[in-house]
């Protein structure tokens, strides 16, 4: 249905990367749910801050970033196909 990962940027940063929801599972609150894990699960690692990149065409998904608390951020990663960045403090 859906899948994602987390991985260290810095000992105080992690980055969400793949998150992806197949498209039979879009629109069930599937991709909100796996970031609130994955944001979960970089804390639990001790990261106090997470990033991720997007394409500028996945609108929904920027959507829900923001959503979520996300904030642009400058150009973090020399990624090909990001047009985005984003950053969000983890409580």
């Amino acid at each position: 249905m859906g899948c994602g990962g987390v991985q260290r940027l810095d000992p105080d940063t992690a980055e969400i990367k793949r998150m992806w929801i197949h498209p039979d599972w879009r629109g069930a609150g599937l991709g909100s749910r796996l970031l609130r894990h994955l944001e979960e699960r970089a804390a639990g690692l001790g990261h106090r801050r997470v990033r991720l990149d997007t394409n500028g065409t996945l609108t929904e998904a920027i959507g829900m970033y923001g959503r979520a608390g996300y904030r642009p951020t400058e150009r973090y990663n020399d990624n090909p196909y990001a047009q985005a960045w984003f950053e969000k403090e983890l409580a």
